[in-house]
């Protein structure tokens, strides 16, 4: 039975991840913020950790694999402060975890860690790809030193994937929650111009491909973690729309955006990011959803 570390097992992607792990036989470990309430079941072991303190290596030795995906939500306005919480989350955390790891007496094949496409920062119409060069702003910088935070972990010859997760189609949390109040009160529409790519995924399909990845050995380094068929601004609130039987014709200017959500609106929700998921698919990676609506009338319907 494979023995895999989870941090963040309680968020959108976690709470659909541990669940698929069990099934398959693995024991499933969580690693957990010391002194926050436990959602672990009474069969699930759980070790505590101060993300922001060294971790004793001792204390991850021993597991098959280690999921990383914990990290403050970055949904919100970016104050200076909100935008501090989002880096002290991910950036020390993810160090000293790697680092643990590779100090470790038994070390793990694989240390996979959630990154972001927000690496690539604006580009408009462009086609990226895991090579890509990474883009300018907070969110590119987060992301890009998020990832540098694991190279402790490859240097040590763990098997090191740095998923860059797109939009995050989901039930339980996640950019689409965000949106629903005003769309199902027939109010919803497209910010900005609407122009700007939105590389989303099923939360299913992010479970599905962390399986994949930890199955394939030739998988390692970036890894777009998004569905093959990106849409517009335009096309993702219509299609939400449509399968909410509610109009969309209510747009959000850019200038309304920016005065809601500051920075964010501008990385976020006005910038364009057409991500392809170039690696999964060379290496075979079945998409359960590749379509927008079938993924949304899947949610949706829950």
């Amino acid at each position: 039975m494979a023995r895999v570390l989870v941090s963040g097992a309680s968020g959108l992607v976690g709470s659909v991840l541990v669940p698929s792990l069990k099934a398959g036989g693995a024991q499933v470990v969580r690693l957990v913020r010391a002194g926050a309430p436990s959602r672990a079941r009474d069969d699930e072991e759980q070790i505590p950790w101060d993300p922001s303190q060294a971790i004793f290596p001792d204390a991850v030795s021993g597991f098959d694999a280690v999921i990383h995906l914990a990290g403050e939500s970055v949904v919100g306005r970016w104050t200076a402060a909100k935008k501090a919480r989002i880096r002290d989350s991910r950036i020390p955390a993810t160090r000293n975890l790697a680092q643990a790891l590779a100090q470790a007496k038994i070390k793990p094949a694989i240390f996979l860690c959630a990154s972001a496409i927000g690496y690539y920062g604006n580009r408009g119409d462009e086609v990226l790809k895991e090579e890509s060069s990474f883009g300018t702003g907070f969110a590119a910088d987060l992301a890009r030193d998020w990832e540098v935070a694991t190279e402790s972990a490859a240097a040590a010859g763990i098997r090191t994937v740095r998923m860059r997760i797109g939009i995050v189609i989901g039930s339980t949390g996640g950019a689409l929650q965000k949106m629903l109040p005003a769309f199902k009160m027939g109010v919803g529409g497209r910010v900005g111009n609407g122009r700007q790519w939105m590389s989303w995924i099923d939360v299913q399909d992010v479970a599905g491909a962390i399986h994949h990845i930890l199955r394939t050995d030739l998988l390692s380094g970036p890894v777009n973690v998004v569905a093959p068929k990106p849409v517009t601004n335009a096309d993702f609130t219509k299609t939400l729309a449509s399968v909410l039987s509610r109009p969309a014709i209510f747009p959000m200017p850019a200038f309304a955006a920016r005065l809601a959500f500051g920075q964010m609106a501008d990385e976020l929700l006005l910038a364009s990011q057409r991500v392809e998921p170039t690696k999964l698919i060379s290496s075979g990676y079945p998409f359960r959803f590749s379509d927008l609506r079938a993924s949304l009338e899947n949610v949706l319907k829950k």
